[in-house]
């Protein structure tokens, strides 16, 4: 039997096996690994809109500006009076997934706007520098998880898409399908690369049916 140990030259490099090459947005998917989708359908999306006057005012409220704004948990959590410009309809939402500092605007519906500014009192609380950094919704993330969850179940909505996250990718693909230029929905999301947000012009949309009718249907 050979025991002799072949050692590597001193100072010679030691060879590396190539790595797989890989698209950075292979981990940005509509659907986990067992092929389960992770974004609300349109039919889902609505259901849970109306199932939100079954919560509480305060709770409603943050559900909403998930599901308006497209932004994530905790940056709507960190949410304060000073990030709203309630003449123009507009959010400022920091991005806490940069390792940069980043704020973005986004634009809410004006029906939101004033129901924040109503339950919150947001116009006076900005005319004060320390009220103005009062926190809207001074909740730990669990308190977030669970309101969401709440609603989803009103809402009959189950598995995967029943989340936050759910709420963010249904934001997506919803904004593109309503014809939004994609550099416009990467902005509001807060994505770095374009290529994360292309994830969601692959989704089957309105037109796609359409045309898928036609086949269905020959001579139609």
């Amino acid at each position: 039997m050979n025991n002799t140990v072949t050692r590597r030259p001193q100072g010679q490099p030691t060879a590396k096996l190539p790595r797989p090459i890989t698209d950075r947005t292979d981990a940005a998917s509509l659907y986990t690994a067992a092929g389960r989708r992770k974004y609300l359908n349109a039919d889902e999306r609505r259901r849970v809109l109306d199932s939100i006057d079954d919560l509480p005012r305060v709770q409603g409220l943050f559900v909403l500006t998930l599901s308006w704004s497209g932004a994530r948990v905790s940056e709507v959590l960190a949410l304060r009076p000073d990030a709203f410009q309630l003449d123009q309809g507009v959010v400022s939402i920091r991005t806490l997934k940069r390792r940069c500092h980043s704020v973005r605007e986004v634009p809410l519906p004006p029906e939101l706007m004033a129901a924040l500014n109503e339950a919150f009192a947001i116009g006076p609380l900005q005319r004060d520098a320390d009220t103005a950094q009062k926190l809207l919704w001074p909740w730990h993330r669990v308190t977030a998880w669970r309101v969401v969850k709440r609603v989803m179940q009103t809402a009959e909505v189950g598995g995967t898409p029943a989340s936050p996250r759910g709420l963010r990718h249904a934001f997506g693909v919803g904004t593109l399908q309503a014809g939004i230029p994609i550099t416009l929905v990467q902005r509001w999301l807060g994505h770095a690369r374009l290529t994360t947000t292309a994830i969601y012009a692959a989704v089957t949309g309105p037109e796609e049916i359409a045309f898928a009718r036609k086949f269905w249907r020959p001579g139609t």
